[in-house]
């Protein structure tokens, strides 16, 4: 029975995955994106969201308390300058996980961890999308289909005076 184990020790010591943790969450929070084992970008979504729900707070109490689990002063100044005004609005699930495939050498399952909001792909193809569905499957009413042979008149006048 697995009660009560909540962390997946990584096959490590203590110090050894905190380490671990703390260097991958620098490397991911200062290029934005990584490429790990799926294990490993599990606890490292654990462990970066709650730092980057208290990076909203730009207090010098929260900095320090992140600087405590990131221990690197250049991926918390980026935390707090870059990624937080971005993720201001949003109420969690700030990281994404892609799975990837196998590796080569002993065939561990590999994923993509990224931030969400820093994704350009796919930010740039999902308003393209939202916006083409502007049809609807329902008739229109008679009231709709008058209302735009109306607006035609209405601007007619308003060309007049601007040619005399």
């Amino acid at each position: 029975m697995r009660h009560n184990k909540a962390i997946n020790h990584l096959g490590r010591k203590s110090a050894h995955r905190k380490a671990l943790l703390a260097n991958m969450s620098c490397s991911l929070i200062l290029h934005k994106r990584i490429n790990t084992t799926v294990a490993k970008a599990k606890a490292l979504k654990s462990y970066v969201e709650p730092l980057v729900t208290k990076s909203k707070d730009d207090s010098t109490h929260s900095r320090r308390i992140v600087f405590s689990y990131l221990k690197n002063k250049y991926a918390v100044a980026e935390l707090f300058r870059t990624i937080a005004p971005k993720i201001a609005d949003r109420p969690g699930g700030y990281l994404r996980v892609l799975h990837t495939g196998f590796r080569q050498g002993d065939g561990a399952e590999m994923a993509l961890v990224e931030f969400v909001d820093f994704n350009e792909a796919a930010l740039a193809t999902a308003p393209a999308k939202k916006e083409a569905k502007k049809s609807t499957r329902r008739s229109r009413s008679k009231k709709a289909a008058e209302a735009p042979a109306e607006a035609p008149v209405a601007e007619a006048p308003a060309e007049t005076p601007a040619a005399e």
